[in-house]
């Protein structure tokens, strides 16, 4: 059984999406939800269905990405997870930290990458006059929002589609992309999944 750590910042809606698909025959278990705010909602959720929660206050780091990235990395280090999905973390990892994990870890992003690496990528979707959005789980790597695609979620852009309303469709996307990614990936399988 795959020992399964989740990182947030926010709400954690995809960390809930992954914690309950993570039951029965899932080839994983969530061992522990992760923050870099101490007020994320995420937090009391995962503490609601029972998980372990941790949290490092960025803001306690103000210059000293070190020395935030080695406090994650020893809660991490105590989990002992044998994978690690990012799900609305927001801060960027150092390519030193990202190595001590690399082949293991998952991000869900919200754009067809390799189009729109970064953040505002709704609106830089609309802006470019796209047809088709969606989302993206890769590995993570020392680039940003870069590594292999392990899976893609297409929606059709709609003339009166706005930044917010394309969150809001594209959100059960992610919802069902982000564990199917995650079961296959616990099972040693890199084949993408896509949707639809």
């Amino acid at each position: 059984m795959k020992r399964v750590a989740i990182l947030i910042s926010g709400g954690g809606s995809n960390m809930v999406a992954l914690a309950q698909s993570m039951t029965g025959d899932h080839p994983a278990r969530p061992v522990l939800v992760l923050s870099n705010d101490p007020k994320a909602g995420g937090l009391a959720r995962a503490r609601d269905m029972g998980l372990a929660v941790a949290a490092v206050d960025h803001k306690e780091f103000p210059s000293d990405r070190r020395g935030f990235e080695g406090e994650l990395l020893a809660i991490l280090e105590a989990a002992q997870p044998d994978i690690i999905c990012f799900a609305g973390f927001m801060r960027v990892l150092g390519a030193g930290f990202v190595q001590r994990f690399e082949g293991r870890m998952l991000n869900i992003h919200p754009s067809l990458l390799p189009k729109y690496k970064g953040l505002h990528t709704h609106r830089r979707a609309l802006d470019a006059g796209d047809t088709v959005h969606g989302c993206t789980v890769h590995e993570v790597t020392a680039a940003l929002d870069d590594g292999p695609i392990l899976g893609q979620a297409r929606l059709d852009i709609g003339p009166e589609d706005t930044a917010d309303t394309l969150a809001a469709r594209l959100l059960p996307l992610e919802h069902a992309l982000y564990p199917a990614v995650l079961r296959r990936f616990a099972r040693g399988d890199r084949t993408p999944v896509l949707i639809p």
